[in-house]
C-alpha cells in the first residue's frame, strides 16, 4: 500500500494500493452503491407491493402505492439540481461519501417507519442520497478509470442494479411468510449495506486526476494517472501522454472562458448538444417500458393471469438473475461493438417484445390457457433481457462520456433531474394506466419506443475507443491537445516518443 496524501486534495486521506487492477476494482466497488441500491429498491418495492402485510399496514390504495413507490424520485430531482456543484467544489470522493451517508440515514428512517408519511419522507431521502451517488459515481469513474477499463467499469456500475435486485428479490421472498411488520422492515434495513461498503472503501481509492488537475494539484494528478495506468510508475510514457492530454485540454477550456457554472451548460451550441445527448439517455431509458416490470411486476403478472403471490415472488427472483446475465453481455457489447449500435439494437428488440407482451396479455390475460400465460411471461423476460442488454450498461456510461469537464458534474445533475422527473411521472401514472387500460398501456409505450430507435440512430455519436479529452474531436470537430490518441499509442500505430516530444 502507498499513502498518497498529495493525490487526495481533500480532507479524506488516500491510502491507495499500487496495483492498477486492484484500484480499478475498488473504484467500481465503491461507486456501484447507486445502481445496487436502486436495483435493490426496485425489486424490494416490487416484492413489497405483492405483500399483503405491507399493503395492509399502510392501508394503501392505487394512488398511495404510486406515491410510496415514486417518492424516491422526488429526492432524486432535488439531488439533480444541487449535487453537481457539491461534486465540483468538494471533490468526487467527498461528494460520494456524503451521498452514501445520507442514504444510510434514510434507510434507518424507512425501516423504522410508523406511518405512510414517515415511510414516504424516508424514500424521498433515499432518492436524494442514491441520485447524488448516481451523479458523483459515474463522473468519478469516467474521470479516474483508464481508457481500457472505462466501458467495463461504467457498464458494470449499472449492471449491479440487478445484483441489488436479485438480493432484494431473495430477501423479500424469504421474509414474506413472516406475519409481523418485519416482513417488510428487514428488506428495508438491508438496503443500506451497499452504502456502508462505499464509505469503507473511499479512503483506499484516489481522487479524480481531472479534478486534481483543475484544482492545480498537478503532481497529485500525475500520481493518480500513474496508479491507474501503470501500477504507480509516473515515468511510463503512456502515463505521461495521458497526463499531457488532460492538462492540455483543461488549459484550453480555462483559456476560452469555460467555467464550472450552470450557465456553461447552455452557453454554446456544443455545450447544449452535450447536455441534450446526456439527457436523451435519461429519458429513453426511463420511458422504454422497463418501469412496468421494475416496479409493478405484480400488476403485470396479474394482467397476464398469474395471481399467486409465491409464484410472483419466484418470478421476481428469476427475472433479476436473467437481467443480470443480459446486462453483462451488453457491457461486453458496448465495449467491443460500441455504444450507438448497442443502443439501436436493444431498443428495437425491446420494442418488438413490448408489443408482444401487450398482444399476449390482451388475448390470454383473463384466460386459463396455460400456454398463453407462459408465453406472456416469456415475452416479459425477453423484453427485460433486451432492455438489460443495452440500456443497463449504457445509462451511466454514455452521459459522462459526452460531457466535457466544465459541464460534466452539473450536466450529470441535469441528467439526474431529468431521469428522476420522467421516472416520477411514469412510476406514479403507470399503475393507474395498468388498472384502467391494461394491455393497451404496452401498445402505447411500444409506439414511442419506435420513435426512440430513429432518434438514437440519427443523433447519437459514438464514444468507443477514445479518452474523454479525445471526444472533443467528435463533438467539436477538433482535439485540444497535440498528443496522439491513446488507443493508437496502445496499438503501436503512433510513436510514444513523438507524443511526449510534442
Amino acid at each position: 500500500m502507498a499513502v498518497l496524501h498529495g493525490a487526495s486534495g481533500t480532507w479524506i486521506p488516500a491510502v491507495v494500493p499500487r496495483s492498477s487492477r486492484l484500484i480499478a476494482i475498488l473504484l467500481v466497488l465503491c461507486s456501484i452503491v447507486t445502481s445496487t441500491t436502486f436495483g435493490y429498491d426496485g425489486s424490494m418495492v416490487n416484492g413489497l407491493n405483492i405483500l399483503s402485510s405491507y399493503i395492509d399496514y399502510f392501508d394503501l390504495d392505487t394512488a398511495t402505492i404510486g406515491l410510496q413507490t415514486s417518492s424516491l424520485f422526488i429526492g432524486g430531482c432535488v439531488a439533480g439540481l444541487t449535487w453537481g456543484k457539491v461534486t465540483d467544489i468538494l471533490g468526487r470522493r467527498p461528494a460520494l461519501f456524503w451521498a452514501a451517508l445520507i442514504t444510510v440515514f434514510a434507510v434507518v428512517l424507512q425501516t423504522a417507519a410508523q406511518n405512510t408519511a414517515m415511510f414516504t419522507v424516508a424514500r424521498v431521502l433515499i432518492g436524494f442520497g442514491t441520485s447524488a451517488s448516481g451523479l458523483s459515481g459515474p463522473v468519478y469513474l469516467a474521470e479516474t478509470l483508464p481508457l481500457h477499463w472505462r466501458a467495463w467499469g461504467l457498464g458494470i456500475f449499472n449492471d449491479c442494479y440487478y445484483v441489488g435486485g436479485l438480493i432484494a428479490a431473495g430477501v423479500t421472498y424469504g421474509t414474506f411468510t413472516l406475519s409481523s411488520t418485519w416482513s417488510w422492515r428487514i428488506p428495508s434495513l438491508i438496503q443500506g449495506v451497499t452504502s456502508l461498503i462505499c464509505i469503507a472503501i473511499i479512503p483506499f481509492i484516489p481522487e479524480s486526476p481531472r479534478w486534481l488537475a483543475y484544482q492545480d494539484y498537478q503532481e497529485g494528478a500525475l500520481t493518480v494517472v500513474a496508479q491507474t495506468y501503470a501500477n504507480g510508475d509516473s515515468s511510463n510514457p503512456i502515463v505521461l501522454a495521458a497526463f499531457k492530454e488532460i492538462i492540455d485540454t483543461l488549459n484550453y477550456e480555462k483559456n476560452v472562458g469555460e467555467t464550472l457554472s450552470i450557465a456553461q451548460l447552455f452557453k454554446t451550441p456544443v455545450a447544449r448538444k452535450r447536455v441534450l445527448l446526456a439527457c436523451s439517455a435519461a429519458v429513453f431509458s426511463t420511458i422504454a417500458g422497463n418501469v412496468i416490470a421494475s416496479y409493478y411486476l405484480g400488476t403485470m403478472l396479474n394482467n397476464a393471469g398469474i395471481t399467486d403471490t409465491t409464484t410472483q415472488l419466484q418470478i421476481n427472483v428469476i427475472l433479476n438473475a436473467w437481467c443480470l446475465l443480459c446486462s453483462v453481455v451488453g457491457t461486453w457489447s458496448v465495449d467491443v461493438w460500441g455504444r450507438k449500435p448497442t443502443a439501436v439494437v436493444c431498443t428495437a428488440a425491446l420494442t418488438v417484445m413490448l408489443f408482444s407482451v401487450g398482444a399476449l396479455t390482451a388475448v390470454y390475460g383473463t384466460s386459463t390457457n396455460t400456454s398463453g400465460v407462459y408465453g406472456t411471461v416469456a415475452a416479459i423476460f425477453l423484453f427485460q433481457g433486451a432492455y438489460s442488454y443495452g440500456w443497463t450498461p449504457l445509462l451511466y456510461l454514455y452521459p459522462p462520456e459526452v460531457l466535457n469537464y466544465p459541464v460534466r458534474a452539473n450536466g450529470m445533475g441535469v441528467f439526474q433531474f431529468v431521469a428522476n422527473s420522467v421516472a416520477l411521472l411514469i412510476v406514479w401514472t403507470m399503475p393507474i394506466a395498468l388498472a384502467n387500460i391494461g394491455w393497451k398501456t404496452y401498445m402505447i409505450n411500444g409506439s414511442w419506443d419506435m420513435l426512440m430507435v430513429s432518434l438514437i440512430a440519427y443523433f447519437w455519436v459514438e464514444t468507443k475507443g477514445r479518452t474523454l479529452e479525445e471526444l472533443d474531436e467528435v463533438l467539436e470537430g477538433t482535439k485540444h491537445s497535440d498528443v496522439p490518441d491513446l488507443e493508437m499509442i496502445y496499438r503501436g500505430k503512433e510513436e510514444i516518443g513523438a507524443a511526449l516530444a510534442a
